[in-house]
């Protein structure tokens, strides 16, 4: 039997302390993923459910986007993809009841934990202007207080369209044909804030802003390096095929300020093997400072420049621009800098280069602790530069793989949910629809905020998500949002974005991944692109958890209709009806969609183009792959200060905080804690268990403070601190930003420790 919600919100600052794990998955993964499985949903609709995700027939799952492989598992799951599915698929309810129980000022005292706990949303609801309950509303008057809106303000670049990473490629190229139709091109995503860093230096320097490698290049690869990222948490099914690497002869070298589980062994639960000893994945660990990376890789450019015959001459006369410009700025790198941005001892980057040396084939995969730093997009641009030295673009075994977070935020963004999107999509968009789309550039997430801070942008509309918790500069996006004229959240679950409101608010429910999806000419299926540019079917299993609920392609043609009013040509009616439609038109519009219907129907999908892994073609300015000769740069740290990286916990996707542990870290009953090292700890006067202020330090002068944090000392980097989102998002000032993506720089936080007032 499915458990109830908690009725009380949990101590989170009180955490049990002890040793980490040095090994992922294996049998306690088996037991925690049955367990929150049957709380949420019991044991017959566990069983129903889990053996559906990622299979060819059945769902893709609503959590990370890392692809699947040709010849599946009956059981092609991770511990935190079911965690995702069982929250989803859940037999907990929020009713209207509910909300005429709880206020909006009692939600908003509420934890983020709390809050997902209670269950799916049954009904839409509305919050009228100075009401404090929610109130349940039908869908045509929750159309018609939208349209009231949206017909009221100035110009419709007074509206925000927010789009989360679950969104299918249906919902989301409708979403932007939507909100184009309605005169703007203001749709941030999540995107904005997490791999917007590894778009932008990939569309300058090889032409495409995506990874340009597939399963099988991981399984050819002779080194894979995994920087700046914690698959065992965040992405587990890539220990499966890093697993599968290392069978073949691979070595892996882990770039990280932090030891990770996940990383050191894996014990494959799929396998005898992996539920005894496991597999070693890390060779080299290099444990290095925060934001050291661009210095890492730019000696190491220096040093494969010194070495004869390193250097693939051929490869780089004929597909690469730039290349004595980054050979005279690589050639300035400097060993006594270079070791005191990233905390390295010499013998290690010297075997680094050993192992680079002998491998013919070389993927580097990465994820947000590359993205999240002012200056990320040189760090990736400096990627970039390491592989084409060694022509590491464009054959089997290698290349580029950024490492994407959320299951289709590469789709969202393949079908034009962007806010400066390239002049020949719109081209497209107008020749298959007849209307002159928007060029202007529309607000991103940051600019987004500040548009409600400063009374810009009036309405803003989020096709799911958490955007409150999910964002930088906790109190200034919360105030933001609240100057709005309404706040409008398409959602499965309930989060702080329902509690933190506009003047007027609506919540509007949707089906999940998991459920069947019934319009007027049939079961319909959705579609989704995961990391690696594979597009395939997702088909739900599940009846509804509300007869009250609209798909996310029925709520945005129905809202089409009603704000666009009926002398609209566009067909949003037959859209609605048939999402074959849609794909029809998609084809159309988007490169590589070409005959979408009959090509999606085959099992597993379809890989869309990727012109420098296919062909070897750069279509960037110059037409050739870039080199570039950006200055190092890496986080000045002042003297008693300590460096801030914010991260998931292992009972965490995303804003989503599934339970209170972070199991392979050793942290259990609480999320309040910041993991130091301990010789910095003991510098700071900190006992492990004391506790702490946290406070950043940034030029604006403007105190931001997260109280009552239990220190742990923890073996991270000389310098270096970690410690949770969403909670540790108020210390990221809402101006501190990447520069190029404008990424939240939530990776390199400077702050100080101060002694709590309650310790």
């Amino acid at each position: 039997m499915a458990t109830k919600p908690p009725q009380g919100d949990p101590v989170q600052d009180a955490p049990k302390v002890a040793e980490r794990k040095r090994a992922a998955a294996g049998l306690p993964a088996i037991g925690h993923t049955l367990r929150m499985a049957h709380q949420q949903m019991g044991v017959k609709r566990t069983a129903l459910t889990l053996l559906s995700v990622n299979q060819k027939d059945g769902f893709d799952c609503p959590g990370c986007a890392w692809p699947e492989p040709e010849h599946r598992h009956k059981a092609e799951f991770c511990e935190n993809g079911a965690k995702a599915v069982a929250e989803e698929a859940t037999l907990r309810r929020v009713t209207p009841e509910f909300f005429a129980a709880h206020p909006v000022s009692d939600l908003a005292r509420r934890s983020g934990y709390w809050l997902g706990q209670q269950g799916r949303l049954t009904h839409p609801m509305y919050l009228p202007e100075g009401a404090d309950h929610y109130e349940p509303v039908s869908w045509e008057r929750a159309f018609d207080i939208v349209a009231e809106e949206l017909t009221a303000l100035s110009s419709p670049d007074e509206a925000v369209f927010y789009t989360s990473g679950r969104t299918s490629n249906e919902a989301a190229f409708l979403y932007q044909l939507f909100a184009r139709k309605l005169g703007t091109n203001n749709l941030p995503d999540c995107s904005n804030m997490c791999h917007e860093s590894s778009g932008s230096a990939l569309s300058e320097t090889i032409g495409v802003g995506k990874g340009s490698v597939l399963l099988d290049d991981l399984y050819q690869a002779d080194l894979i390096v995994v920087a700046g990222q914690n698959p065992g948490t965040n992405h587990p099914r890539m220990l499966s095929a890093l697993e599968k690497a290392k069978a073949n002869g691979a070595r892996v070298v882990s770039v990280n300020p932090l030891p990770e589980a996940g990383l050191e062994r894996f014990k494959n639960p799929q396998t005898p093997k992996g539920l005894t000893a496991g597999t070693t994945l890390t060779d080299l660990f290099l444990q290095i400072r925060i934001g050291g990376d661009q210095a890492l890789f730019r000696l190491l450019n220096k040093l494969i420049l010194d070495t004869p015959g390193a250097v693939d001459e051929e490869f780089v006369r004929g597909y690469t621009h730039g290349f004595e410009q980054f050979t005279e700025a690589a050639r300035a790198a400097d060993w006594d800098e270079t070791l005191a941005a990233t905390g390295l001892a010499r013998e290690d980057v010297e075997r680094f280069l050993r192992m680079v040396l002998d491998s013919e084939r070389i993927v580097v995969c990465w994820a947000m602790g590359l993205t999240q730093h002012k200056h990320s997009v040189p760090m990736i641009r400096e990627i970039v530069n390491f592989l084409l030295l060694r022509g590491n673009i464009g054959r089997p075994g290698a290349g580029v793989c950024p490492v994407r977070g959320h299951s289709n935020v590469q789709g969202d963004r393949t079908m034009g949910i962007f806010e400066r999107p390239a002049p020949a999509f719109l081209d497209a968009l107008e020749r298959e629809f007849g209307f002159a789309p928007p060029r202007e550039h529309g607000y991103d997430v940051v600019r987004a905020i500040r548009a409600l801070r400063d009374g810009e942008a009036k309405v803003f509309f989020a096709m799911g998500g958490n955007f409150v918790s999910a964002s930088p500069d906790t109190e200034v996006t919360e105030a933001a949002m609240r100057r709005a004229r309404l706040t409008v959240h398409v959602s499965t679950k309930l989060n702080r974005s329902h509690a933190v409101t506009g003047a007027r608010a609506l919540i509007l429910p949707t089906l999940g991944r998991t459920e069947r999806d019934l319009q007027a000419s049939g079961e319909q299926f959705v579609t989704v692109e995961d990391s690696m540019g594979m597009v395939h079917a997702s088909r739900g299993r599940l009846e509804p958890a509300s007869p009250h609920l609209l798909s996310e392609p029925a709520i945005v043609c129905r809202l089409a209709r009603r704000v666009l009013g009926t002398e609209d040509d566009v067909p949003w009616e037959e859209f609605e009806k048939d999402y074959a439609t849609v794909r029809d038109r998609i084809a159309r519009v988007v490169p590589g969609f070409e005959d979408f219907n009959a090509r999606v129907a085959h099992p597993g999908g379809f890989a869309l183009p990727h012109a420098p892994r296919d062909e070897r073609r750069f279509p960037t300015a110059t037409g050739k792959a870039n080199f570039t000769a950006a200055p190092v740069e890496y986080p000045y740290l002042p003297e008693g200060r300590l460096l801030l990286q914010t991260l998931r916990s292992h009972d965490q996707y995303n804003t989503t905080i599934y339970g209170l542990d972070d199991r392979y870290r050793g942290i259990r009953n609480g999320r309040r804690v910041v993991l130091v090292n301990p010789d910095d700890a003991r510098a700071l006067k900190l006992a492990d268990g004391s506790y702490v202020d946290l406070v950043s330090e940034w030029r604006d002068g403007v105190e931001r403070r997260a109280p009552g944090f239990r220190v742990v000392h923890y073996p991270t980097a000389r310098g270096c601190a970690a410690a949770y989102y969403p909670e540790t998002n108020v210390l990221v000032p809402l101006d501190a930003t990447a520069d190029v993506s404008n990424t939240p720089a939530s990776k390199s936080v400077v702050v100080r420790l101060e002694q709590s007032a309650a310790d």
